[in-house]
């Protein structure tokens, strides 16, 4: 919930320096209310929402459909953010619906889970993520490069804390391991994203980490100066990567 139209200068400046590196797919998922003016001031750069409803229309007051979405400009929508999970009590049924309706009407979709700091001290933190990927997972895919998973361990968000990188390699694993057992070969193309606290001092670590395809940004996209370097510390490690044989 940071946004308002003052806001739309630094909107433009990202995606006018998210063109210098052509290797790095870059968005922004905006409040609802900037959606239209951000995706008319930076035509061409990939604007988001943070959330949709998974129904066509109705008596949903004060929710979005995907259909508005699309007529306002956005091209993509994350489902299933932690914030969403707890203070508006979703689970992994309403991720998964909301998915599925987004994927259907064309928008991309980063699909978020985690684990609270509790489960991770439990030891229980990939059995409880690989469950919320069972159960928020849409049934198929048609194009894996139109859908994401983020994990985002729900500690680590806004707090500075970083999971290890043993830790983000561990789920990571995990995760691909699940995408591959539901979709098979499209579950190895689809990416997954760290999200918890990422920026500029550790995003270069951070995507040396096997099965980190990138990142979903917090605090540090609110403004180019904490962005961009993160963006450029992405093209770095896709220049570093081995080739695909």
């Amino acid at each position: 919930m940071h946004g308002l139209a003052a806001d739309i200068e630094q909107v433009r400046a990202i995606a006018d320096a998210s063109r210098r590196f052509p290797s790095v797919d870059v968005a922004l998922c905006v409040p609802a209310t900037l959606i239209e003016r951000a995706a008319r001031a930076v035509p061409g750069f990939a604007v988001g929402a943070q959330d949709v409803h998974f129904a066509e229309k109705g008596a949903h007051t004060g929710c979005v459909c995907t259909a508005m979405l699309t007529d306002a400009g956005a091209s993509l929508t994350i489902v299933g953010h932690s914030e969403r999970r707890d203070a508006q009590r979703e689970g992994d049924g309403d991720a998964k619906a909301k998915a599925e309706a987004a994927l259907a009407s064309g928008l991309a979709v980063i699909l978020c889970v985690g684990e609270s700091l509790a489960v991770r001290e439990a030891g229980d933190a990939v059995r409880t993520v690989s469950d919320q990927l069972d159960g928020s997972l849409p049934d198929r895919i048609a194009d894996p490069g139109r859908f994401s998973v983020a994990y985002e361990p729900i500690w680590a968000i806004g707090t500075g804390q970083v999971a290890s990188c043993e830790d983000i390699a561990e789920m990571h694993r995990a995760v691909r391991e699940r995408l591959a057992a539901t979709y098979g070969d499209a579950g190895r193309q689809v990416r997954i994203l760290y999200g918890g606290s990422v920026k500029a001092s550790n995003a270069e670590e951070i995507f040396g980490v096997p099965d980190v395809d990138g990142a979903l940004v917090g605090g540090a996209s609110l403004t180019v100066e904490d962005f961009v370097p993160i963006i450029e510390a992405a093209a770095a490690a896709v220049e570093a990567a081995p080739p695909i044989a």
